[in-house]
């Protein structure tokens, strides 16, 4: 069997080029995420997520639940629980949290939803 270019789509995570993520209010925190699927608003659904080093992200709640799993780097929770690659995590529906990265951070992430900002 064979494939055409619009029935699949093949992205290596080291070599593909990320597209920057941009808030809805128009700020970019200098995160960016790799997404295949062109139909899914950016952010929603599954993609790669990279995070660099220092950032923070604003505080939101989760319109759907999110998981993730870290690939590379470590994530810090602000209830301080520190997640490091391999840690699969599940947020279920209306969690609220924001996240910090030391070194940057690279995650597999599926969000059912939009997330709300609550800044």
């Amino acid at each position: 069997m064979t494939f055409s270019d619009d029935d699949r789509k093949i992205a290596n995570i080291h070599e593909a080029t990320f597209t920057p993520f941009v808030y809805p209010d128009g700020v970019a925190l200098g995160d960016d995420i790799l997404q295949l699927d062109p139909t899914t608003p950016l952010g929603e659904g599954f993609h790669v997520y990279r995070m660099p080093a220092g950032m923070t992200t604003r505080r939101h709640i989760h319109n759907g639940h999110e998981q993730f799993l870290i690939l590379e780097g470590e994530l810090i929770e602000d209830d301080g629980r520190v997640l490091k690659a391999g840690d699969l995590v599940f947020y279920r529906d209306g969690t609220e949290h924001h996240s910090y990265t030391p070194n940057g951070c690279l995650l597999a992430v599926h969000i059912a939803g939009p997330e709300i900002s609550t800044r």
